[in-house]
Parts: C-alpha cells; structure tokens; sequence
C-alpha cells in the first residue's frame, strides 16, 4: 500500500512509518518538524516537510485521476496537557482544525482510509478502571478536549462520504524500535524523565502523591510498547470498513505505579535515581489502566512486549545512542 504518514517525523509517527517499511508498504511523511525531528523520519519514506492543514490537500491530490493513497495515518498533532491550558487555541487549531482540513483533503481525493491517532485523555478522570470504549468521554484539558472533537467529526465523515476510519485511544506508550524513540524538547512522560535522571540531565525525578490507594501509594498506569502501538495501527488499516468510524482503547491491561517504574529505571542502568516526593496534582487519578478487550477481539492485536524491564531497557538504549542530539531539558 501506498500510505501518508502525518507527524512521521515525531516518536509514535516515526515508529509506525519503520514498520510499515519493513512491511513492503511505500510511506510519505508529513512533518512540519515543530516537535519532530528530521532525522527520525526512516530511510525509505519520502519526507515533506510541511503543515499537513497546508499541505494535505496537495499531497493527497484533487481526486480528478485515481486516489493517490491506500490511506492516511494521522499522528500530527500538539499534545502537551499543560500547555493546552494555558495556550487552548494552539490546540484547537493544531488539533481539530488541521485535522478538518486533513479530512477535506481525504474527501476530496477520495483517499479510502484513515488511522487517527487519539487518546486516554478523551475520557478524562474514569469512574472505574479498566477504561472501556463505552465509558463516559470527559475530557477534563483542552488537549483531550480536541481529540475528542476530532473523533466526532471523523464519524460524521464516515458516516456521510463512506470513509473507512479508525480511532486508537491509548495510553502511556514508551520503548523505542531501531533507533526510534522519544526525543522532544519538553518531556512529559515518565521513564524518560527518570532515564534524564540516570544520564544526570535531570537532578531528581519528583513522585507526585505517595498516599494513593494503591499497592504502594504511589500512580499506577497502563504502560503500552511503541512496537506494540505500531502493530495495533497496521491492523486498525487493514481492518477499516467503508463508511464506519471504529474506536479501540489500546494499552498493555496491566498497570505500575511511580515507585515500579523508578525501581525498573535502576535495575536496567544500574545508576542511581534521586527521587523527591511532592504534593498530589490536582486532576491526577490514582489508576488509569485500559481494557484493550475490542481490539484483542475486532483486530487479533495482542500487546506482545509488556514487560517492564524491556520497555525500559528498549528506552534506555535509544536515549544512550541519541547524546548530544537529544532534546532533553538540562535542570
């Protein structure tokens, strides 16, 4: 297949644009490089450099000869929670309305299908755990606020112009996969935070709330293997039904707290990690772990790396290899 890939140039983007390589499929990535990297968009892939809101419908064609694409995945997007807050309009225009103009551009060329790159954050803080697909969407940011938006408008384009789409919500992704990993400027996530600590671009690792109602006090999250995510969104393509908008929650179905996370962290570098325990943040749920059951069901995807130690060994590895090309924040 001949597949556009948006934010190829970014961490889970970058990942998915290896596999679909290593799977015979011809890739073009569009990245306007904003919080992506040049030299993460994989040998093989065609790279355009550029807003896809500006771009797609360039890219994708006019629909006048036969659709250029088998299809679109669509991982382009801004999606730090914090800044959302702070900066909403950034997100609603980063997020939907370039996802609108992304999806006038699929109509248009009639390009057959769509991936999408969503969220846990659509359901905000869940009444239970594991989160199902049929939970009440709450999102309680702008930045989930979003991504939900767009979910709904890729149902109505499913629904009035017969696009096969897909939406995968997932969780807290980490790993990384031939020479793929995270590498942003602002980092959120919490094994590259504690791996900054192990390299001593970071001084400690804060734990925020050690009296949560869990094993050991400490937040216990879903924990997904970015290998893992790019196999679930070749199966979500292949899968794609004409004029239906399918949503799966994607996560390992097991959960670890802060102190497990920190605990791997040191067993895989053997360095020690200074840790400072702080205050609870407002909105933090105690667990958030997915219920992967319609994927496993609907799409025979079945989470193969979840070990903690291999994901963190798999993170650890790209952030030794990446030096002084890495984006971490120094303080």
């Amino acid at each position: 297949m001949r597949l556009l890939v948006t934010g190829g140039a970014g961490y889970v983007g970058s990942v998915c644009a290896t596999v679909l390589l290593e799977r015979g499929h011809e890739v073009v990535v569009v990245d306007d490089l904003s919080t992506g990297n040049a030299d993460a968009v994989p040998t093989g892939a065609e790279f355009v450099e550029g807003d896809v809101a500006e771009v797609a419908s360039s890219v994708l064609g006019d629909g006048s000869t036969e659709p250029r694409f088998d299809g679109v995945l669509h991982f382009a997007a801004q999606s730090l929670v914090g800044e959302s807050v702070v900066a909403p309009e950034k997100y609603w225009r980063g997020n939907v309305v370039a996802t609108i103009e992304l999806l006038e551009a699929i109509r248009v060329s009639r390009t057959p299908k769509l991936v999408f790159s969503s969220t846990a954050a659509t359901y905000g803080e869940p009444e239970r755990s594991p989160i199902t697909e049929t939970d009440p969407t709450r999102p309680t940011n702008p930045y989930g606020a979003t991504k939900l938006a767009i979910d709904h408008a890729i149902t109505s384009y499913a629904n009035a112009y017969g696009l096969a789409a897909t939406s995968l919500r997932y969780f807290n992704v980490a790993g990384a996969y031939r020479g793929a990993g995270e590498n942003r400027l602002v980092e959120t996530h919490l094994i590259p935070l504690v791996l900054q600590v192990a390299l001593g671009q970071r001084d400690k690792i804060s734990v925020f709330g050690t009296d949560w109602p869990t094993q050991d006090g400490t937040a216990v999250r879903d924990y997904i293997h970015v290998l893992d995510l790019a196999e679930a969104h070749l199966l979500a393509l292949g899968a794609a039904t004409p004029g239906t908008h399918s949503i799966y929650n994607l996560g390992s179905g097991a959960g670890f707290s802060v102190r497990e996370v920190i605990s791997a962290c040191q067993r895989v570098t053997g360095l020690p990690i200074t840790v400072e325990d702080a205050p609870r943040r407002a909105g933090d749920p105690a667990v958030l772990i997915a219920s992967s059951e319609r994927a496993i069901a609907d799409l025979g995807w079945q989470p193969k790396h979840t070990d903690l130690d291999e994901i963190v060994a798999d993170a650890w590895e790209f952030l030794q290899q990446l030096g002084d090309r890495s984006h971490a924040h120094r303080g």
